[in-house]
């Protein structure tokens, strides 16, 4: 199995960044494609990001675009998500996701939580105004 742990969430102003991390215990991260969600009380789980296996091709979902960058390191089995110009509306328990990346339409597969085999137990992310 592969274990998630994500960390560095915490509270922030509006305006503020953030970083957050998530530590694979997989040997084989290298092969998996990486997402990260998120969900607010009382709403469904939102497409963060997510990066492939080697990298080189990231997708990010249209309320994030532009202000959250997503990258890995995979010589650390660890994923990042770089938040910037955090708005109180980006106020949510964010996850930690991974899928075996077979090489096919990841980008498509990437943004639906189904897709995705492990989770991590989330972290909580509180933008104040």
């Amino acid at each position: 199995q592969v274990q998630l742990v994500e960390s560095g969430g915490g509270l922030v102003q509006a305006g503020g960044s953030l970083r957050l991390s998530c530590a694979a215990s997989e040997r084989t991260f290298s092969s998996y494609i990486m997402g990260w969600f998120r969900q607010a009380p009382g709403k469904e789980r939102e497409f963060v990001a997510a990066i492939r296996s080697t990298g080189g091709s990231t997708a990010y979902g249209n309320s994030v675009k532009g202000r959250f960058t997503i990258s890995r390191d995979n010589a650390k089995n660890t994923v990042y998500l770089l938040m910037n110009r955090l708005k109180p509306e980006d106020t949510a328990v964010y996850y930690c996701a991974a899928q075996r990346d077979y090489s096919g339409s990841w980008s498509y597969s990437a943004m639906y939580p189904a897709e995705y085999d492990y989770w991590g137990q989330g972290t909580q992310v509180t933008v104040s105004s």
